[in-house]
């Protein structure tokens, strides 16, 4: 979210998921924090009225928390991800990651996870948002340091070529 928020492209990421809750937990909400006394554009993420920040305070909770991180962060790196997985796997719900290692842990946890691309590409195949609008925010993301699978004004390509453009 904080490159969305860094290419002032919050309002197509909350068309996507209207209608269905979006929350963050608290770890992640630490990391925006500290983003935003960085970056002030990080702040519209913890200003989002559709964003609900959210304590990990269960027992059950907690420790799920423990076990994503043991399994996930170094160096202070990934929180964010483990308390999203951790939320996920016990509140219930779909992650949205995109590093490897997060990815990866989902999958092994049978936690539901979409990419950004894939949540992208399923807006466009449901009429949500179209191409040009999500190759102009694709483009901005990696003008932002993004790592995407493509190059500036590849999105539609890449798109086609992994056949995710598909109904």
């Amino acid at each position: 979210m904080t490159h969305f928020a860094r290419a002032h492209w919050l309002g197509p990421l909350k068309a996507v998921v209207e209608g269905h809750p979006v929350l963050i937990p608290d770890v992640v909400v630490e990391e925006l924090k500290e983003g935003a006394r960085r970056d002030s554009r990080i702040q519209a993420v913890l200003d989002a009225d559709w964003i609900e920040h959210r304590e990990l305070r269960t027992a059950e909770e907690v420790a799920a928390y423990q076990q994503f991180e043991e399994l996930l962060v170094y160096r202070n790196r990934n929180r964010g991800e483990a308390g999203a997985l951790a939320l996920a796997s016990t509140a219930g719900g779909i992650t949205v990651i995109d590093d490897g290692a997060g990815r990866r842990a989902a999958k092994k946890h049978g936690i539901e996870n979409k990419p950004t691309l894939r949540l992208l590409c399923e807006a466009i195949r449901s009429g949500l948002l179209t191409v040009p609008l999500v190759s102009a925010l694709a483009d901005d993301l990696i003008i932002s340091n993004y790592r995407l699978p493509f190059v500036l004004g590849g999105f539609e390509s890449w798109a086609q070529e992994n056949g995710l453009m598909d109904a």
